[in-house]
This record gives C-alpha cells, sequence and structure tokens, in this order.
C-alpha cells in the first residue's frame, strides 16, 4: 500500500448504515412484518424493502401501510413506532451483520489515520445500539441517527452535523452510501460521495450519479480515497 499522506488524519469517511456498513434486511423485515401484522396487513418481502427503507421506522411503516392501501393516521401511527422499536431492540443484532471486506477496510483506514463516522436515517438509539452489539463501536468517532439533529438525510445539516461531531472537515470528507439519500446528502453538503451497488436503493446506484461505486470493500483503498479528495478539491477550485 502506498503510505498516507501526512494529512490523512484529518480525512473522514462517513458510512450510511443499513444497504452500506450491515446488511440489516432480514431484521428489518421480520420487526416490520410484526408491528404491520398489528393492522392486519399481509407481510412485506425483500423486493419490497427497497422501496421502504432510507428515512427510519416511521416512515417505512407509513409507506409499508400505502403499499397495501391502508391509510394510517399519525395517532395510530405513534404505537406501531414504539412497536417497531420495541422488537428490533429486542432481536438485535439477529441476522445482521457487516458486508464482506467491511472490517479490513475500516482496519485499513483506521491504520492509515483517518477518521470514521455512521451517519444515518435510523434512530440514534438503535444504531448505536446495534453497532455495540455488533462489536463495532470502537472504529468510529460519531454516530449520528435521524433524531441526532433537527435535519436528517438528504439535507445537508446531518452530514455536516456528522462531520463536526467527528472532529472532521467538510473539505476532507466523504460520504459512503447506498441509496438516493446518501448522494443526496453529499452533494448538498459539496462532499465527494461512493457509492455500493450491495444495499437497498430502488434504483441502479448508478443512476444516482454518485462520484465513485464500488461492489466490494475490498476496493476502499487509503489511494481510492485520496484520489477522491484531491478531485473534489480540485473542482472546487476550478
Amino acid at each position: 500500500m502506498t503510505p498516507a499522506p501526512e494529512n490523512a488524519g484529518q480525512a473522514l469517511i462517513v458510512f450510511d448504515l443499513d444497504g452500506t456498513l450491515l446488511d440489516t434486511h432480514v431484521d428489518l423485515v421480520e420487526s416490520l412484518n410484526y408491528t404491520i401484522a398489528a393492522l392486519d396487513l399481509e407481510p412485506v418481502t425483500y423486493d419490497d424493502l427497497t422501496h421502504l427503507v432510507g428515512q427510519g421506522a416511521r416512515v417505512m411503516i407509513e409507506r409499508a401501510c400505502k403499499l397495501q392501501g391502508r391509510p394510517i393516521s399519525s395517532e395510530e401511527l405513534a404505537p406501531l413506532v414504539e412497536r417497531f422499536v420495541a422488537h428490533y431492540s429486542a432481536n438485535m443484532p439477529g441476522h445482521t451483520e457487516p458486508y464482506p471486506g467491511l472490517v479490513a477496510a475500516m482496519d485499513r483506514l483506521k491504520a492509515s489515520g483517518y477518521r470514521l463516522a455512521v451517519c444515518t436515517n435510523k434512530l440514534e438509539g438503535l444504531a448505536t445500539s446495534l453497532l455495540e452489539k455488533l462489536g463495532l463501536t470502537h472504529y468510529f468517532d460519531a454516530i449520528t441517527g435521524g433524531d441526532t439533529f433537527e435535519h436528517r438525510k438528504p439535507d445537508a445539516r446531518h452530514l455536516t452535523g456528522t462531520i463536526e461531531r467527528a472532529g472532521g472537515d467538510v473539505s476532507r470528507s466523504v460520504m459512503i452510501g447506498d441509496s438516493i439519500n446518501d448522494i443526496a446528502v453529499a452533494k448538498n453538503a459539496a462532499v465527494p460521495s461512493i457509492a455500493v451497488p450491495f444495499g437497498y436503493s430502488d434504483v441502479p446506484v448508478s443512476s444516482l450519479d454518485p462520484d465513485v461505486i464500488i461492489t466490494h470493500f475490498d476496493e476502499l483503498t487509503v489511494e481510492l480515497v485520496e484520489d477522491l479528495l484531491r478531485d473534489s478539491a480540485t473542482k472546487v477550485a476550478v
């Protein structure tokens, strides 16, 4: 490996969680189906999941109901969110596991002086607890969720707030994600983006116009990150 530049320690890699860091689909589907069973709705499938995730539990439940033509009021929704969170929390980590190559990639980046963070629309408490149960929290300088700030992805302030909490600099940060919210928040914050195609996007990630697409975390190298940051700095200068 090429030695990291002297200022590598100032660089920050920000990851989305579901569908990027972790394959959570089995547990999300199970908890969602447990939740909507209270409304006597049919179970959703993994194929439905790509249309449902990305905005947190509340929106996921709303979308699952809408998918089956069942209007839901805000009064009905609150206890359903509680039902989902209770079931999901009680069963984590369940079947969830890091995507192949992730841990080795994070070890590689940390060894080269990079900071790492998580920026997810999942509730912060759920995200933190899940990462704790998987023994991964020590990798991250910040973990923020959809309820951490007043704003969440794709609002730029979710990402910039995460960067600030992690002690990073927007000009030396990269966002990695699997869906439109991740690529959009990177664009909105003027941060370069890396997309992964193995997550829960309902459209091909290439159509989201990320700066780079990687198909495996083996491709997440210091050289790739530095090239991306260099290209981004050149665009800003121009």
